[in-house]
């Protein structure tokens, strides 16, 4: 047997640099680089090998551990899941920066590789300079933080262990069911220690993607329940993205008339022009989408795994008589809320099903499709206020800046966005014509993803003009990639949102008693000692300068027309920063959001609030 005599850092990117995947016969290069920060942890075993390893992988300098992740899960999602980088950090502080983006990617079923430098093997030095000493286990590190957060986790004591821990990691990475963050501690002395691996391990590798079909007996069931069916809805879910049946999808609706509705992460599956679009769906939703679920029959769930928003905390399916089947590769996802299992990709799962509906002549009636026409019919009317509302002039409306955006942006161009009361309005009003176009991480709702994210889309999509949409909080929390953009010379166009707050939070508390508190960025107020004094002024534009980025300040709707022209002819990333009027966001459409309220306060609106959320619970599901 052949072996190759590297050390432990030099054969895991030697083996990396050739893995590869495969779906419907086409092979993609499956690792694509590594993000980096060094430290001591890191610097003199994996940075080594980066530095003088010949390989087609290439190394990207980060500039804050989670935001370096933020970007390659970023990378992954908008690849569709074909696609990963690998991201490496020190030992201590720089591994638990990422355990926050190591659940982001997990949450939402996208593959990233960690590796986290470690404490010694050896344990000769101990302890270490950033080591946790844990008195009652002796081999718990830092690095035992992501265990919850990575759907596998190993240490490598010993250099040889390497070989059985990257099978194991492909094994999960490239797996639709069990995907997510992938975490391997590299103990700082096993990297740079060497072993006679055999050459083989170091050949190119296909992963191999063979998608499930429908088996007979569950094929056999959903045809009964969709011939049965008055008032059937489909809600399409990221799972239709990440098997690439986004043409199947449209096809089987439009063939029986049946309205889709979409998920955040599922969002752009359908175009919004297409008859049987319902938009988005649940808290965020269209009031199209939520009165069919409201109504249906059956719900066609699609690759998605259900959350609280999805189903308005499980009082959105109204039907007494409702049926809820899951076409889904996993089976945990479908069995959620009773719901039938048709396991199966959800490609191989549509086409199957169509051809056996075929045989039946199956198709809503005329009454149903008149229905979801006239919803759709007043959907429109109502985007189309929002994005024109322009009552008072001296006021920038969040959904007026919106429209804008939204009439500017090309069809083929991708937004990004993540958290706080943005989500909710492009998932209602954002209309997308082309699939991918819209990047939304909102299985975590993580802030501070939206320009590493934005980063990690230009990577996956370097010929797209890319959009931040992120407010002034989530900006203020991370934007440390925006220095790699320019690095790289990957120009992405931040818009901040700047509405001196997190309002989004507000609103919630305002929604639920409160008068507002701790949530606008204001000083102190020495009468009230309480942080209502006067706002906060913060120039993002400059701030961006002096960055490196070109920066804009629209002071009105006009100008930022003026600015979006210009900013999309720049050669390098733009931030554009402009002045939003709290509250004017648009609210839920035929939804709720179950959050919990104080059962005891002096205060009657809260109380009041309590009772109301006690009155809702009665017509929810608890399963």
């Amino acid at each position: 047997m052949k072996t190759l005599k590297l050390t432990m850092s030099q054969a895991l990117l030697k083996f990396l640099d050739n893995q590869y995947i495969e779906i419907d016969g086409k092979q993609n290069k499956f690792v694509h680089g590594v993000f980096g920060i060094f430290g001591h942890g890191n610097v003199t075993g994996l940075g080594e090998a980066l530095e003088y390893l010949d390989t087609d992988l290439n190394y990207y300098q980060g500039h804050n551990e989670q935001g370096m992740v933020h970007a390659a899960t970023a990378f992954a999602k908008q690849k569709n899941r074909l696609a990963i980088f690998a991201c490496t950090s020190s030992i201590g502080p720089g591994a638990l920066n990422m355990v926050t983006a190591a659940a982001t990617a997990t949450i939402n079923r996208i593959p990233v590789l960690l590796l986290p430098g470690d404490i010694f093997a050896c344990r000769q030095p101990d302890p270490v300079l950033q080591q946790l000493e844990v008195t009652s286990d002796y081999t718990i590190t830092v690095n035992n933080c992501f265990k919850p957060v990575s759907k596998y986790w190993d240490r490598i004591s010993r250099p040889e262990q390497l070989m059985t821990a990257l099978l194991n990691a492909m094994r999960v990475l490239t797996d639709p069911v069990e995907t997510g963050a992938v975490t391997l501690c590299l103990p700082q002395d096993v990297q740079t220690e060497c072993y006679d691996y055999p050459e083989s391990f170091f050949a190119k590798r296909v992963n191999y993607l063979d998608r499930r079909k429908l088996a007979d007996r569950q094929l056999a069931v959903a045809v009964e329940k969709v011939l049965a069916a008055k008032k059937p809805l489909i809600i399409a879910g990221g799972g239709v993205h990440y098997s690439l049946a986004c043409d199947e999808l449209a096809d089987f609706a439009n063939t029986f008339k049946i309205p889709v509705a979409e998920t955040q992460a599922g969002k752009s599956a359908i175009s919004w022009d297409n008859k049987m679009s319902a938009g988005g769906i649940g808290v965020t939703g269209t009031s199209t989408a939520n009165i069919l679920a409201k109504e249906a029959d059956l719900i066609l769930v699609i690759g998605s795994r259900l959350s609280d928003f999805t189903t308005s905390s499980k009082s959105l399916f109204q039907n007494p008589a409702v049926q809820i089947v899951h076409l889904n590769v996993s089976s945990f996802d479908g069995k959620k809320m009773d719901g039938l299992l048709l396991q199966a990709d959800a490609k191989e799962g549509l086409i199957a099903l169509k051809k056996a509906l075929l045989n039946s002549n199956y198709q809503t009636d005329q009454i149903y499709q008149q229905h979801i026409q006239k919803n759709r019919d007043l959907w429109q009317e109502e985007v189309n206020r929002l994005y024109y509302l322009t009552n008072n002039k001296n006021i920038n409306s969040q959904t007026n800046i919106l429209g804008v955006l939204n009439d500017f942006i090309g069809s083929n161009d991708i937004v990004v966005c993540a958290a706080g009361s943005l989500p909710g309005d492009l998932h209602r009003l954002w209309r997308t014509t082309h699939p991918g176009t819209y990047h939304m991480e909102y299985g975590f709702s993580c802030m501070g993803y939206e320009v590493a994210g934005g980063f990690g889309v230009k990577l996956a999509n370097p010929h797209a003009e890319v959009y931040v949409l992120v407010g002034d909080g989530s900006f203020l929390m991370m934007h440390s990639e925006l220095i790699t953009s320019i690095q790289e010379n990957c120009k992405i166009n931040i818009i901040v949102f700047d509405n001196n707050g997190f309002q989004c939070i507000k609103n919630l508390q305002m929604a639920n008693g409160s008068k507002g508190f701790g949530n606008e960025f204001r000083h102190r107020c020495n009468q009230s000692n309480r942080l209502d004094g006067l706002p906060l002024t913060i120039n993002f534009a400059k701030y961006a300068e002096s960055l490196g980025a070109v920066g804009y300040f629209a002071e009105n709707i006009s100008e930022l027309k003026n600015i979006l022209t210009l900013a999309k002819k720049e050669k390098k990333s733009t931030v554009i920063e402009i002045k939003v009027a709290p509250h004017t966001m648009s609210n839920g459409y035929e939804s709720w959001w179950r959050v919990p309220v104080a059962v005891v306060s002096n205060e009657e609106q809260v109380r009041s609030s309590h009772e109301k959320m006690k009155d809702k619970m009665g017509s929810v599901r608890v399963y």
